[in-house]
């Protein structure tokens, strides 16, 4: 919570007004007053209006009374009115203190200053009290004076002690500056990571009905089959990589029984497995790692294809699916058979195939030394991870060298900010500074630091 806020109300406008045209400077009938240094402080604020504004309080002995409280509230104050407050100085006599926590206790009462608020133990002595703020002008102000409002309360209408000058805040003549950005080069250090590459996929694949086999000429399971080989050859065709984790999970039809589809769905993500341990000549290593599941479909993706199709006995279906959709897929299949329209989803918006889907995790051997590193980058860039070709970019010995490395780097990992930052530093070393505008998408005029 903004403290400064949870006061605003403690200390209207018109309370000020009345505190700057008619509160004494001095606490009544005392010649005591609060003094603030530095005095007469002024300020130029930032660029954006924002000033630190730093000054110590200083009141006299006996200025708090033995059983008072003593409140010192900043605010800026924009001609007549008041434009903002801040967290005030809350200072409490030991008398005053043990009769507010009485109160709190007795009369369950909420102190508004209880996080701030600060026992004096010597009222009797000077006191010193530094206050700092960072304060900001409103938009469209170019001056503002701070002043603090000195009560017993926290009311400057009802118990108004002083009003203190605290500091004028200004803000700085705009400086015209061209818009630049400074390239500073980029080395980050070397750290050897894991890397870990997870992924997923889905083959549909046709089956002669209640079979698990594949047959590689049914339907379009040659293509898929195929397809699968492209996405999982990283893993197990390639010897820098080491597989961690492999599932594969057959989607049971809704249409049947559940628990004959479930057994059914299971063998046929094993035939899977079967097949890929066949086609990459898999050891038993990691053969044994490949788990076999399987999982009920359900009539969603039927619902999905008339739907797609316009049928209006979706509605029906939908229906169905939500009354029963705790019942399972075997109870929803009962009352989809008793609908009129059966027969047409069962022709044509049953799947022709299933689904057969599988998740994995590997990891890729680490380049550890500079020698590995600059002869595996020449063999095989696509096995480095970002920060092993960010080194091998260090290890280049000429800027030419250096630049095709980012190139790279960006290829692979178009979100690099180092390689990135450094291609464009390149760029404007050697005169090509638009190139290095649109590598980083920028219209500012481009400076490199050296």
């Amino acid at each position: 919570m903004n403290i400064g806020k949870r006061y605003i109300w403690i200390l209207p406008a018109l309370a000020v007004l009345g505190t700057l045209e008619g509160c004494a400077t001095a606490r009544p009938g005392t010649e005591k007053r609060i003094l603030v240094s530095p005095d007469s402080l002024t300020l130029t604020a930032d660029m954006e209006g924002r000033a630190d504004v730093e000054v110590v309080f200083q009141l006299p002995g006996h200025y708090l009374s033995k059983r008072g409280r003593l409140v010192i509230t900043p605010q800026w104050i924009k001609g007549k009115e008041t434009a903002s407050e801040y967290v005030p100085i809350v200072l409490d006599s030991p008398i005053y203190t043990k009769k507010m926590e009485r109160r709190e206790k007795l009369d369950k009462y909420t102190d508004p200053y209880a996080d701030i608020r600060e026992r004096v133990e010597q009222t009797s002595s000077p006191i010193k009290r530094p206050y700092r703020q960072l304060v900001e002008l409103p938009d469209g102000t170019d001056e503002m004076h701070l002043v603090a409002v000195v009560s017993s309360d926290g009311c400057g209408q009802c118990t108004g002690i002083d009003t203190i000058d605290m500091a004028v805040v200004r803000r700085p003549e705009p400086v015209v500056v061209e818009p630049t950005i400074e390239l500073a080069w980029m080395e980050p250090e070397f750290v050897i990571r894991p890397k870990v590459i997870e992924g997923k996929g889905v083959a549909h694949l046709q089956f002669v009905i209640n079979k698990s086999e594949i047959e590689y000429a049914l339907g379009n399971n040659q293509e898929e089959l195929e397809g699968m080989t492209r996405t999982l050859a990283p893993l197990l065709g390639d010897t820098l990589a080491t597989v961690t984790s492999f599932t594969i999970t057959g989607m049971a039809s809704a249409d049947g029984s559940l628990a004959f589809n479930t057994t059914l769905a299971r063998d046929r993500a094993n035939a899977a497995k079967e097949w890929l341990v066949e086609r990459f000549q898999i050891g038993e290593t990691v053969r044994r790692l490949i788990r076999v599941d399987s999982r009920p479909e359900g009539w969603e993706p039927v619902l999905a294809a008339m739907t797609a199709a316009g049928n209006p006995d979706s509605t029906a279906v939908r229906k169905i699916l939500d009354t029963y959709a705790a019942a399972g897929d075997d109870v929803q299949e009962r009352y989809i058979r008793r609908l009129p329209c059966w027969n047409t989803i069962k022709k044509n918006h049953l799947q022709k195939d299933r689904k057969v889907e599988y998740a994995y995790s590997y990891t890729l051997r680490s380049f550890t030394t500079d020698e590995e590193l600059l002869d595996m980058y020449r063999k095989r860039p696509d096995a480095f991870n970002e920060e092993e070709l960010l080194r091998v970019a260090a290890l280049a010995e000429s800027p030419a060298g250096k630049r095709e490395v980012y190139q790279t780097i960006l290829r692979y990992f178009p979100h690099s900010k180092v390689a990135r930052n450094n291609l464009a530093f390149l760029y404007v070393r050697e005169g090509k500074e638009q190139e290095a505008r649109e590598l980083l998408g920028v219209s500012e005029k481009l400076i490199i630091k050296e």
